[in-house]
């Protein structure tokens, strides 16, 4: 499957990765990229991940085959409102957002008479690093991708997505959006608040630069997606709101146990905690090797 002109709406990590990989695989013969940062777009011009930069979305997706919004979810409404009246009748128009539900009802909003030809999906790779920089010919190997079609997405469309993410070296899946939105929430976004919270925590403490100054392998593990994208991660956790409270207060449930067993000397509960969380951890460790 060969895409002749691919539009990229953000030009960094994702947008940028995937655009490498399928000029790799030669699945593609033009890439655009469009953003609002000049700096940016230059780089990615510099190093071959666009053939052509642009600050307007509405002129850069005229005469696409591919349109891709790889920006934050919480951007994607405006630019569907933008290139609405601008794109071709072939043209697939698709996403890398982390939430799926909200960016469903954009589609549904701003295209209607396009969602044949719209297929939500979200990437399962990623890291702290942004920019057009950051963008690498095999991000996407051995990773998964996870498609979320509309009720309306044409089988032909569904099929090309998988086809082209297959050629950056992923595994694709499909499920509803209400269900990736939960299952990411518990694996990715709670995390990532988690981390967030756990940061600011100790900042908060009165010897924060000292602590940090012998903060080692632990803490640097565990801190690590705590310097992910600011504005990326307020959107995804705004739009995933009843998901992420659901599974933050389960969170802090489990906090309050281990609390409850610590001020109590209530060292089997302790251990117990313990013990079933290492031993998942340990086997889901060896299962995903």
């Amino acid at each position: 499957m060969r895409i002749k002109r691919l539009v990229l709406l953000g030009t960094g990590l994702i947008g940028g990765s995937f655009a490498l990989a399928l000029k790799r695989a030669k699945c593609v013969d033009y890439v655009v990229g469009v953003g609002r940062n000049p700096a940016n777009l230059a780089r990615a011009l510099e190093l071959n991940v666009i053939d052509e930069a642009s600050g307007d979305a509405a002129t850069a997706v005229a005469g696409a085959d591919l349109v891709l919004l790889s920006t934050p979810v919480g951007q994607m409404g405006g630019l569907l409102q933008q290139i609405a009246p601008y794109l071709p009748t072939h043209c697939i128009v698709s996403d890398a957002g982390s939430t799926k539900q909200d960016v469903s009802a954009l589609y549904q909003q701003y295209l209607p008479q396009h969602l044949s030809r719209c297929v939500p999906g979200h990437p399962i790779a990623g890291s702290e690093l942004s920019g057009a920089a950051a963008a690498q010919y095999g991000l996407y190997e051995g990773r998964r991708v996870v498609l979320t079609p509309l009720p309306e997405s044409g089988p032909e469309s569904v099929a090309l997505l998988r086809t082209l993410w297959q050629a950056c070296g992923a595994e694709v899946f499909e499920m509803s959006a209400l269900e990736h939105d939960g299952v990411f929430s518990a694996v990715s976004h709670v995390p990532h608040l988690l981390a967030f919270s756990y940061m600011n925590a100790l900042l908060d403490r009165h010897n924060a630069p000292l602590c940090l100054d012998f903060a080692a392998t632990g803490f640097k593990d565990f801190t690590r997606i705590a310097a992910s994208h600011p504005d990326m991660w307020r959107d995804i956790t705004l739009a995933n709101k009843s998901a992420i409270l659901h599974d933050l207060k389960a969170n802090a449930a489990q906090l309050a146990a281990l609390i409850e067993c610590i001020e109590s000397q209530n060292a089997q509960g302790l251990t117990e905690q313990i013990v079933r969380a290492s031993t998942a951890r340990n086997q889901w460790g060896r299962k995903s090797r």
